[in-house]
């Protein structure tokens, strides 16, 4: 079973000395790789592997910008030269990284481990996001992969999201129109101008005003859905 893999790193030696280091990982298929960011971004919203490796310190744009510009974040092992930076990046879902130079069995350990992840559907080309697919987020200095089925509702701030998951809510540069084009429909409902909600994180449902719905989620905040999208609500819930 083939693993789509993508290589990123500023620094065309350590690109060629990885791909060979990878070379006896019979299901690693390499399907490209780049020096420069903004060409490594274009392909892997293009390509879509399955798994990338990354270095986080590069010049101009850095590793987890570069993920924060990607359609949709694929497995990532981290490729640095400073410890404590990889460290403090995993605010959440600490995903595994190597150290610079890279030692082959401590390679082979992090490949087995991220093969693990990868779900049996991975080459199932789809639209939208599923919701075994997780979202990077950088907001400040805290880093986030966030599982799309762990997002209960997503709130419109200026050129800005916040994504609400467990207890965090941090800001994506995206809006909300572009999220809701991505997210699957059968579980993230549009609910007005401001909130994107999960269905699956609804507490409560009641009657509001002229007709509308009010809904509370499972974190207590209450939403109101405007007076279109609680009719289509009611239609495909049959409240």
């Amino acid at each position: 079973m083939d693993i789509k893999c993508y290589l990123v790193d500023d620094e065309m030696l350590a690109l060629m000395e990885l791909e060979t280091l990878l070379a006896p990982f019979g299901q690693i298929k390499i399907i490209g790789k780049s020096d420069r960011a903004s060409q490594a971004i274009a392909e892997i919203n293009e390509l879509k592997p399955d798994l990338i490796f990354l270095d986080i310190n590069m010049p101009g744009t850095n590793g987890f910008e570069l993920l924060e510009a990607l359609d949709e974040s694929p497995e990532v092992i981290f490729v640095t030269a400073y410890d404590e930076f990889a460290l403090k990046a995993f605010e959440v879902n600490a995903l595994d990284y190597l150290l610079k130079p890279v030692n082959p069995d401590r390679l082979k350990d992090a490949v087995s481990k991220i093969l693990k992840r990868i779900p049996e559907n991975r080459n199932n080309a789809q639209e939208k996001l599923s919701l075994d697919k997780k979202i990077f987020i950088k907001d400040g200095e805290k880093c986030f992969f966030v599982p799309v089925k762990d997002i209960s509702l997503i709130e419109s701030d200026g050129n800005y999201v916040k994504v609400h998951f467990e207890n965090k809510k941090p800001l994506l540069h995206k809006s909300l129109t572009y999220m809701e084009n991505r997210l699957p429909e059968d579980v993230f409902f549009r609910a007005n101008r401001q909130y994107i909600i999960n269905l699956n994180y609804i507490k409560n449902i009641e009657p509001y005003f002229n007709s509308t719905l009010l809904v509370e989620m499972q974190g207590g905040l209450k939403v109101d859905l405007s007076q279109r999208q609680s009719v289509k609500f009611r239609e495909i819930t049959g409240v």
